[in-house]
């Protein structure tokens, strides 16, 4: 109780420090927590597969803000959280004796793949605001790692329900992310650059190289 209280102390600190070495030389810090929301599209279907149902992502985590000018309109951010994103199509993985195969069914009720992460965001920052001003214009791009921590395929079909843990995956993965928008509302994108599958996994004899576009909203909180 004592490390979260002081945490919570340490943090709300450094986000509102205001470090004034004179009245010309004032300099603040835009330190955030972030949550977002995102539609999780799939790009490079095998043939005959298709996306269904609402695949959805989550995320959430805190960002360290370095700015690079004295006005404070540019910064770098350095950041950190956790991520869980549910991947819903008409394709089934299915296991036995360790081995993991995969059919694609247009009759499957839900066939499900959720991945659990952990982030590391870089960020450029250009933003309008001032150190009194907490509502401004902001757009933020950069370059998102993650390393998967666990991941879960599941299928039902009539009264069958089946699930296990994936390791197909791509373990270590990275991409593109862009934020922009006003105050605490922003639009938030992610285009991977690497693949979901780690390049061992096919559906009749094609390598599936599905990879994420995810969409949504971000609400960054001081």
């Amino acid at each position: 109780m004592r490390f979260v209280l002081l945490f919570c102390l340490v943090t709300f600190y450094s986000n509102a420090q205001l470090v004034t070495n004179s009245v010309e030389e004032e300099r603040y810090f835009e330190d955030q927590f972030y949550i977002g929301l995102s539609y999780n599209f799939i790009l490079n279907h095998p043939e005959g597969s298709n996306q269904r149902n609402l695949s959805y992502g989550l995320q959430a985590g805190i960002i360290k803000d370095l700015p690079l000018n004295r006005a404070g309109t540019k910064a770098i951010g350095i950041g950190a959280g956790l991520a869980l994103n549910s991947y819903y199509s008409n394709l089934v993985a299915d296991i036995s004796d360790d081995e993991i195969s995969y059919s694609i069914n247009d009759d499957i009720t839900r066939s499900k793949l959720e991945t659990h992460l952990i982030e590391f965001p870089l960020e450029f920052r250009w933003r309008n605001s001032t150190a009194e001003e907490y509502k401004f214009w902001r757009i933020y791009g950069g370059i998102k790692a993650a390393y998967v921590l666990g991941a879960r395929s599941k299928y039902d079909l009539d009264d069958i329900s089946e699930g296990f843990k994936n390791t197909d995956l791509t373990k270590f993965q990275y991409g593109l992310t862009l934020s922009f928008g006003y105050n605490t509302f922003n639009v938030n994108a992610y285009y991977s650059l690497t693949e979901l599958f780690d390049g061992n996994a096919s559906v009749n004899g094609e390598v599936l190289q599905y990879r994420p576009l995810r969409i949504g909203l971000i609400f960054y909180i001081l």
